[in-house]
């Protein structure tokens, strides 16, 4: 296991700094938010308004809390990100939490490059020395569109001579929960194979925001690739069906679900897709589910093919146990988003 990361504490020199906040109404962007608010930053939101609005109206609240400044902007458009966005104000730092929703080609291509892209020109000319990055521990094997295009944009960041921290992520909390009311409901526990094809050190929302957060004053974590993990030890799909029913104080259940299912399921997609191309988006999808089936979230080791749990770096104290006892609870719930498997 490695040994857990902390952090050297804030340096005076770049405490204290403005920060945009890119992505900061889906939940990792909200848990950053309140993680810079916290450590002192004056942190400025670019929210794109998700429904048309009048001139002159606010959109809703996206309940981003105290502490931080809200612009409406969106941010695919490069014009108004520096003229809405941006307004020709100095800022110190950019820390990007945006990507697609859905990993569809067009999406990805959209979001996870282009947009971030736009991003980086604006930052530049408004005077940003550092730009973070919250990547995917998933762009090490890049079989899909997104990955492809994440791993496009960490190029362009990595060349563009501003100080960058690209930020790769395990496995998080909400993409684990998808089966939570399933087992509750006394249904059993499915399984791709034997539930031991892959395993992931997941990795909290807080945690994730406090490492991403503290990228800006730890110098260690300047122009690195950083791939991180929760607190260890790796786990299998079959751990987490195995701690949720002795959660639940009730006997495991399992049923298996074979990967050639998604195989197939992909192929048919996209043969089909070549007649009705909303199809073809849903076999992108197919693969995506096949590929969270068949690979760890995991550092990979490039002199052997394999996932390395040794190798995948460790932060925070929350585990996904933690989490499983406060969602049966009712002390918290989970916002699974677009990618979940199950």
């Amino acid at each position: 296991m490695t040994d857990p990361i902390t952090t050297t504490g804030p340096d005076p020199q770049t405490a204290g700094q403005r920060v945009c906040l890119l992505g900061a109404t889906g939940t990792i962007g909200r848990a950053t938010a309140r993680a810079l608010v916290a450590r002192g930053h004056d942190v400025v939101c670019f929210v794109r308004p998700r429904a048309p609005h009048r001139a002159g109206s606010a959109p809703a609240d996206p309940g981003l809390g105290a502490g931080t400044t809200l612009r409406w902007v969106d941010p695919t458009d490069p014009v108004a990100l520096a003229r809405d966005g941006f307004a020709g104000e100095r800022f110190d730092a950019v820390v990007s939490c945006m990507a697609s929703r859905t990993g569809e080609p067009g999406d990805a291509w959209a979001i996870d490059h282009r947009a971030q892209v736009h991003a980086l020109e604006a930052a530049r000319a408004s005077g940003v020395q550092h730009f973070v990055l919250l990547s995917a521990i998933c762009v090490q094997k890049p079989l899909l569109a997104f990955q492809q295009a994440k791993l496009a944009f960490e190029a362009e960041l990595i060349a563009s001579g501003l100080r960058y921290s690209i930020v790769r992520p395990t496995a998080f909390f909400k993409s684990l929960s998808g089966q939570i009311d399933r087992v509750r409901q006394g249904r059993p526990f499915l399984l791709f194979g034997d539930g031991r094809l892959t395993a992931c050190k997941p990795i909290s929302d807080d945690d994730l925001a406090a490492y991403v957060a503290d990228c800006l004053t730890d110098e260690y974590r300047w122009n690195r690739v950083l791939p991180i993990g929760g607190p260890g030890p790796a786990i299998t799909p079959r751990d987490q069906g195995e701690a949720l029913f002795a959660l639940l104080g009730q006997a495991p259940r399992f049923r298996s679900v074979p990967v050639r299912l998604l195989d197939g399921i992909a192929g048919t997609l996209a043969m089909l897709g070549r007649i009705v191309p909303a199809l073809a988006a849903k076999a992108e999808l197919a693969r995506i589910g096949r590929y969270y089936a068949t690979e760890s979230m995991l550092v990979l080791d490039p002199a052997t093919g394999r996932y390395d749990a040794a190798a995948t770096p460790e932060t925070g104290t929350q585990t996904l146990m933690d989490h499983y006892r406060a969602v049966l609870s009712g002390e918290r719930t989970t916002e699974r988003g677009d990618h979940s498997v199950f």
